[in-house]
């Protein structure tokens, strides 16, 4: 006999919460579930998370969301990948395209073609053969088409630079239409049963509310996950020792870049996401190795036009929750963990956990086993993407401070290290399941890094040497010939989808 859930009660607002509330809205729509959102007025969004990946295009089709309105409503713009400075060392540059490079060859990846075809003298970079870069690289933007004419144009992928305030008001609207019901209030206490269940919240008005399953959005505190149920927290520190933000917002002095800027500094890492209206501005640090007066000057000095409010700091602990999902309760965004934005995934992770939580939704009977399955594969997504960023670090030539020679000397993780290992001997990685980070990630950011393996795949030898050389410069010269025929970015814009404060 089926025991049906029959409320939903997510405890928080901001990016998560709404991105919660409004997914839901829409994927259970008939299923006769009570969706209530508690949102306090006393507590500030941390509205960090503007820039993204390309799943964020997933999350507004499932939805229902049209993409004009959302990048009008929320100022956004469009991004190709991130340029890395000064990571391998000082003065180099680097970019992580998003989309295809190359594609296989024979079943075999592109890299090892191409990483064969350069061994024997073929001078093509690697991101000559990446659409996305080429078209950062220019300015230059489209859509990918539904229906591709072109190698080129079905190797395009795109995220979005956003106002994260303006996201989480446009989706708050989007989800009260809904029928999401929002209460303005604070929860004053958490009431749970016998068996450590959450039965119901005290909140601020006097009032008391009752749920089948709730989830935790409230940030860093973890009301629900951390403070009432107790679920410990998996300090990921010795991988990755930055634990402070400070950001802060500029004018901008010029048209926006279809790209996020990551630029390594002496104590972590700074970046540049340009909106339509603004820019954010931001400096990752380790308190262990610069003060927040160096700071301040570090991120304000970079600046590249006039601050628009007083930076502001944001303290974390990078790592996970033990459990995301314990009993009736599901943490999300900050509250299940955080890991540093260097590769925008905050808000993939918590699409990603939405999709994990549909796949395995529960009725009332919380079977273990189902609870179990899903932990499983949010761990596996936390992961995978702490590996992706510790390799950043790792691969860096840098000995400049005590911050880096730390970060290179640091150990690794287990699956990291086995996974490096491989690629070193010849140039391949293990396979993955339902990855965030494609192989083509991997080699971009390893290729970028200068960490190159030792052999290719032994059978790269027998394929014809002449054909691989004459169709990287093939590719290469189709790329950069209908590359250089698109608009820029902001011509592209103007036309299809200016924002709304500026129409």
């Amino acid at each position: 006999m089926q025991h049906a859930l029959r409320s939903i009660c997510i405890v928080g607002g901001g990016t998560a919460g709404w991105m919660a509330a409004t997914l839901l809205s829409n994927l259970l729509q008939r299923a006769n579930i009570q969706i209530t959102l508690i949102e306090s007025p006393d507590i500030d969004t941390v509205g960090v998370g503007e820039s993204t990946v390309p799943s964020i295009m997933d999350f507004l089709r499932a939805c229902q969301i049209d993409l004009k309105e959302f990048v009008q409503s929320t100022s956004a713009s469009f991004k190709l990948g991130i340029r890395f400075d000064d990571w391998l060392r000082e003065d180099h540059q680097y970019f992580h395209p998003f989309g295809r490079v190359g594609h296989h060859i024979n079943g075999f990846d592109f890299y090892q073609a191409w990483l064969q075809t350069k061994q024997a003298g073929v001078q093509t970079t690697w991101t000559e053969h990446s659409p996305c870069a080429q078209m950062a690289e220019l300015g230059r933007f489209i859509l990918r088409p539904r229906q591709p004419k072109s190698w080129t144009e079905d190797s395009i992928a795109h995220a979005i630079h956003l106002d994260a305030l303006q996201a989480a008001r446009y989706l708050r609207t989007q989800a009260t239409e809904k029928g999401v019901i929002r209460s303005e209030n604070t929860v004053t206490q958490v009431h749970q049963n016998a068996e450590g269940f959450i039965e119901s919240l005290s909140l601020s008005d006097g009032s008391k509310l009752q749920s089948d399953f709730f989830i935790d959005c409230t940030g860093f505190n973890g009301l629900l996950i951390n403070q009432a149920l107790q679920v410990g927290y998996q300090d990921w520190s010795k991988y990755l020792p930055c634990n402070r933000a400070v950001v802060v917002q500029t004018e901008n002095i010029a048209t926006p870049q279809p790209f996020t800027v990551a630029k390594a500094q002496a104590a972590g890492w700074t970046w540049k996401i340009p909106l339509q209206h603004r820019t954010g501005n931001g400096y990752v640090f380790s308190s262990d190795y610069c003060s927040d007066d160096e700071a301040v000057q570090t991120l304000l000095s970079g600046l590249e036009g006039k601050p628009l409010n007083t930076p502001r700091f944001i303290p974390f602990t990078t790592g996970k929750r033990d459990k995301i999902w314990h009993k009736n309760c599901l943490a999300l965004g900050l509250a299940a963990g955080f890991i540093e934005p260097l590769e925008s995934t905050a808000i993939h992770i918590i699409y990603k956990t939405l999709i994990h939580f549909i796949t395995h939704f529960p009725d009332r009977d919380f079977e273990h086993y189902n609870e179990a399955q899903f932990n499983r594969k949010v761990d596996a997504d936390f992961e995978e993407i702490r590996d992706f960023i510790v390799m950043h670090y790792c691969t860096s030539e840098r000995n400049d401070s005590e911050f880096w020679r730390r970060c290179t000397q640091s150990p690794l993780p287990a699956s990291l290290q086995e996974k490096l290992s491989l690629f070193k001997q010849r140039g391949q990685l293990p396979p993955g399941v339902d990855e965030l980070f494609t192989h083509e990630s991997w080699y971009s950011v390893l290729e970028g890094m200068q960490y190159r393996p030792k052999k290719v795949h032994p059978l790269m030898a027998t394929f014809n040497q002449q054909k691989l050389s004459d169709m990287m410069h093939a590719n290469v010269k189709g790329i950069k010939e209908e590359v250089a025929t698109m608009p820029s970015l902001h011509d592209f814009i103007q036309q299809h989808c200016p924002a709304k404060s500026a129409l």
